[in-house]
């Protein structure tokens, strides 16, 4: 499995693999569109990774700065043939990098209501939840759950 950076043509690609993850249609994770995709991924600072393995998009995740201390994890998905196999870790290890190399102090995240099934892989990652609030929330949608994990700067 390789990752590689996202780019403007990899947007329907990217949008395809977060549509097959299978998020509950209740959340705004479902109504995003590509144009969405590309107003999050192409922004300034912002970016993302795709997780290629023998010729198929098998995640992404996308990342974009909150501050100048926090660097916020979004969109991670595996398509549901990958799970267990490393991919949804070595994408958030590459936005942890990504934290790092760009001298942010933390990763931050946010759990739909409608994905808490993902909080032990979270923790397992060393992200821990805490009571602060999303600024990307969506109104429509419950409060997410927020998690954060410090990052030592290189």
């Amino acid at each position: 499995m390789t990752l590689r950076p996202v780019n403007p043509d990899d947007i329907p690609t990217f949008h395809a693999v977060m549509m097959a993850a299978g998020m509950d249609p209740r959340s705004s994770w479902t109504r995003t569109t590509p144009a969405d995709l590309e107003r999050s991924l192409l922004a300034p600072g912002s970016g993302g990774f795709l997780a290629v393995g023998a010729g198929e998009v098998l995640g992404c995740v996308g990342y974009r700065p909150d501050g100048d201390r926090t660097l916020t994890l979004n969109k991670l998905a595996t398509v549901p043939q990958a799970r267990r196999l490393g991919v949804g870790r070595a994408l958030v290890r590459e936005v942890e990098h990504v934290a790092r190399m760009g001298g942010y102090g933390r990763v931050l995240l946010a759990v739909s209501q409608f994905n808490l099934d993902v909080l032990p892989f979270y923790d397992r990652l060393g992200y821990t939840v805490t009571d602060e609030p999303y600024a990307h929330a969506h109104p429509d949608s419950p409060a997410p759950v927020v998690l954060v994990k410090e990052v030592t700067h290189v």
